[in-house]
């Protein structure tokens, strides 16, 4: 059974920095594609920011550049966002997605982890 499962949400001031974190585990994560995605209230859901290739290379949202990082531990089956300078803009529940090739049914598989509340505010 696949289980993504986000944590280190939580209310901080502009300016401010977070981390958070989504443990993996039922597929191989070494070779699953990881992305953080957020919603902000009324809004669609939006690509934050993703690992776009095995080589591990990446891609950000512009409005993220140069204020987030994505990174993974295979060991450790994980993949982080480093949040810095965060603005009250940043404010929605951040998402976890993993694109994995299934074996059993020949496909390649995404699923989604519970979400986690980032709010950014004074």
């Amino acid at each position: 059974q696949v289980q993504l499962v986000e944590s280190g949400g939580g209310l901080v001031r502009p300016g401010g920095s977070l981390r958070l974190s989504c443990v993996a585990s039922g597929f191989t994560f070494s070779s699953a594609a990881m992305s953080w995605y957020r919603q902000a209230p009324g809004k669609e859901r939006e690509l934050v920011a993703a690992f776009i290739s095995g080589a591990g290379s990446t891609k950000y949202a512009d409005s993220v550049k140069g204020r987030f990082t994505i990174s993974r531990d295979n060991a450790k089956n994980t993949v982080y966002l480093q949040m810095n300078s965060l603005k009250p803009d940043d404010t929605a529940v951040y998402y976890c997605n993993a694109e994995w090739w299934s074996v059993v049914a020949a496909e390649i598989r995404s699923d989604w982890g519970q979400g986690t509340q980032v709010t950014v505010s004074s």
